[in-house]
């Protein structure tokens, strides 16, 4: 009898990797990949990266974990200030944790904690996109609007989903232009028809993976944090996806203009070199957890939150970000990608960007074509990710214009064999 790992993707295309190279992957096999994706928006520096590689292995010869009951490390304190220092101005605090899952599950505590020492303790309820998602533990799949995540059974009570800018324009047929103003107002008549004395927080992803990096309209947001301070709802940016500088700005709330009261981050983070995500919150959210200048503390935590292994990759992940003059870098590498996608996928799809993260709305080729391009794409040894009628990408901040051009190159071949070489 052997074991079997639940974490292999049960697929006859799973891989066996070995080992990476800046942003190239080896299978055990010796075939080599072109990782389009950054694993899984994760590994933003590649795969040896040096800087987080010393500053994790420096960590584990001094201090590997910490008795977290009892008090908590240096990189840990340093890393929480860098993140407030990268997000907008109004965001001051920073609760480490383990993964993006965790990271949400935290922040409706942290909606529900405050109303309640503000003396509503009757607004616990969370609004979330249908087609959004927020993880893969029990409260955050509860706000995960998708119809396969019902085989779980019911979700956690209290969530009510509403529809995004996208949904409106796909299954409705309304104008783009029309659709943020409307998806907005539909937030608001859901709002008072919940009753507003009983909403929380309204969680949403800034641009919404799942159904092909949806971006919203210019107006959408600014608009959503108006209905929600008119209702004293509290706004969450889900920005496992979008942080990190992945849409050229540290954060997409720095991208699109609008700053939520509570901001989750994580994948990216820690540049892929260990487990680490968190939460970042307004000082109004933050005042209800200590006396200003004294210990701030949120309870329960989890024993590895502020881990300072994960903490110093954190540390130097966002250092090397912020010194090495990424955010240039991000820009200048979109500005050469984004022209040669458009041009390649032509007629075959929309390709939605900002920044380096890429979806490709495909309108054409049949049932689950998303799969079968990014399936393509994996024979010929490059890795993106597709599902329904999409395919997304997310190329490393390393990645040359020569790989990027690879890149264009492969899923052009893809799309020809899918979808037909017409463009």
């Amino acid at each position: 009898m052997s074991a079997f790992c639940f974490e292999v993707p049960h697929s006859s295309e799973a891989l066996l990797f070995e080992s990476g190279k800046g942003v190239r992957l080896t299978d055990a096999t010796g075939r080599s990949y072109l990782d389009a994706l950054s694993g899984v928006f994760v590994t933003c520096f590649g795969y040896d990266c040096e800087p987080v590689v010393q500053a994790v292995t420096d960590q584990l010869r001094t201090l590997p974990f910490n008795p977290p009951l009892h008090g908590t490390n240096r990189a840990a304190l340093e890393l929480a200030r860098s993140l407030v220092d990268l997000a907008p101005p109004g965001i001051t605090a920073a609760k480490l944790v383990n993964g993006g899952s965790e990271s949400i599950e935290a922040a409706v505590r942290l909606a529900r904690l405050h109303h309640r020492a503000h003396g509503s303790p009757g607004k616990v309820k969370v609004l979330s996109y249908y087609h959004g998602y927020h993880g893969a533990t029990f409260g955050s799949l509860s706000l995960t609007g998708r119809p396969d995540v019902t085989r779980f059974g019911p979700g956690l009570p209290g969530v009510v989903h509403v529809w995004p800018p996208d949904c409106l324009e796909e299954f409705w047929d309304v104008p783009a232009e029309q659709s943020g103003a409307l998806a907005a107002a539909m937030i608001e008549r859901t709002i008072e028809a919940e009753g507003p004395d009983s909403v929380a927080a309204l969680v949403m992803e800034p641009v919404i993976h799942l159904r092909g990096m949806a971006i919203p309209t210019a107006d959408y947001l600014a608009r959503v944090r108006e209905v929600c301070d008119r209702h004293g709802v509290l706004l969450v940016f889900d920005e496992i996806v979008t942080g990190f500088g992945r849409t050229g700005q540290p954060f997409a709330a720095q991208t699109f203009g609008v700053t939520p009261d509570i901001l989750c981050v994580g994948k990216g983070v820690s540049g892929g070199y260990a487990p680490l995500a968190a939460v970042l919150m307004a000082e109004h959210i933050a005042a209800g957890l200590g006396e200003p200048g004294g210990p701030v503390s949120f309870a329960p935590s989890h024993t590895y939150a502020a881990n300072p292994l994960a903490s110093a990759a954190g540390l130097a992940a966002v250092t090397l970000f912020r010194e090495g003059g990424f955010p240039d870098r991000i820009r200048t590498l979109a500005a050469h990608t984004e022209p040669r996608l458009r041009d390649t996928v032509g007629a075959r799809g929309t390709v939605r960007a900002v920044g380096l993260l890429y979806g490709v709305k495909l309108s054409g080729g049949g049932e689950r074509v998303g799969e079968r391009v990014a399936s393509a794409c994996l024979r010929r040894g490059l890795i993106i990710r597709g599902q329904d009628d999409w395919v997304v990408l997310a190329p490393a901040f390393i990645t040359t214009n020569a790989e990027a051009d690879e890149i264009v190159q492969v899923l052009g071949e893809a799309l020809d064999e899918v979808c037909g070489a017409d463009r």
